[in-house]
């Protein structure tokens, strides 16, 4: 049988780990689809579950890596076909289904979206999981009546993949962005994607009061804690925040006065559990009108499976920003 190089995640009687291992590839079940994958990516859940550090995975072992880009293989579902361009994001990979750290990938068809006429493989997973969930903020907001007369929009975490990519979105859709980081040697990276000013983390606006005067249009908020409490306080009315991190913590200490006296609303992304028809037009606008112009500005990183354990500790300590690709190299056994 042909095997493969994927990196594996243990939790049992010896203990947490990760690493390299080589295990059999799979041959698809009915409905099922193996993809030869070209790039994963390194993501906040990712590096969580890859140190032990967040409990985010079900089912050990697993192969880990949240999304993945590629080209099909071999498949037994009638909406694909060997040579197809795929993406694969969310639902269960990582979490109870082996992701997208492997040479070969093999999920269900209904899991994948064809790569739609203006992306590749590799752009793809420049913008990957953080792409696709920065698209998913954005469409949240404009569905929910977000646009430009209503002010700024704040992006906080404005240097990881899903605020970086949210900031090129929304510039390029005509709102003024103000972007958030604590990282200054960055600042001339985030003006290129698209943001107007930059503010550091302790220089946002407002108090402690239930309500304080109105500065932003929206937001769009990648850390949680105490920052997203004090951006409810600082929007004008009717002002959206797409909530998707916890980074700065998970509780949520505030007050109904911004929603019943100002029409604030909260909207939370949730970039897993996705119907697939919305999950291909967002891919489809990532191609199109939503199309970051080069895309090779969001790379933070390019590295190797093996190198996965030091880049997870990098990430959680805040010492990424972008995107970090991961690359596999199909051994010649595998075909």
């Amino acid at each position: 049988m042909p095997t493969q190089r994927a990196f594996r995640i243990h939790h049992d009687d010896a203990g947490y780990r990760a690493g390299i291992e080589t295990i059999d590839v799979p041959e698809p079940a009915a409905g099922e689809v193996l993809v030869r994958v070209a790039y994963a990516s390194v993501n906040y859940k990712d590096a969580l579950g890859g140190t032990g550090k967040g409990k985010v995975i079900r089912r050990f072992p697993i192969t880990g890596g949240i999304d993945a880009s590629g080209v099909v293989e071999r498949t037994a579902h009638d909406d694909f076909a060997p040579g197809d361009a795929v993406v694969a994001t969310g639902h269960g990979m990582a979490f109870d289904h082996d992701g997208g750290y492997a040479e070969y990938l093999c999920v269900p068809g209904d899991w994948l979206v064809k790569l739609p006429d203006g992306l590749d493989t590799r752009s793809a997973m420049l913008l990957g999981t953080a792409g696709f969930t920065a698209a998913l903020a954005v469409h949240r907001l404009l569905v929910n009546g977000q646009r430009p007369e209503l002010g700024p929009i704040l992006v906080t975490g404005a240097s990881g993949g899903v605020g970086a990519i949210s900031i090129a979105i929304l510039a390029k859709l005509g709102f003024e962005v103000a972007a958030v980081s604590g990282k200054p040697d960055l600042h001339a990276w985030l003006r290129d994607l698209g943001a107007a000013q930059i503010l550091g983390r302790d220089e946002l606006p407002g108090g402690d009061r239930p309500l304080e005067k109105g500065v932003w249009g929206g937001a769009v908020d990648n850390v949680g804690g105490d920052m997203l409490a004090r951006i409810t306080r600082t929007l004008v009315p009717y002002g959206n925040i797409a909530s998707i991190g916890n980074a700065g913590g998970i509780a949520l200490e505030t007050t109904v006065m911004p929603f019943i006296l100002r029409g604030v609303a909260l909207l939370g992304c949730d970039s897993v559990h996705i119907p697939q028809p919305l999950r291909g037009e967002l891919w489809q606008h990532l191609a199109t009108d939503w199309r970051v112009a080069e895309p090779e500005r969001l790379l933070g990183g390019e590295v190797a499976p093996d190198a996965l354990p030091e880049v997870f500790e990098r990430m959680l300590a805040g010492r990424t920003h972008g995107r970090v690709l991961v690359s596999p190299s199909p051994s010649a056994d595998a075909a």
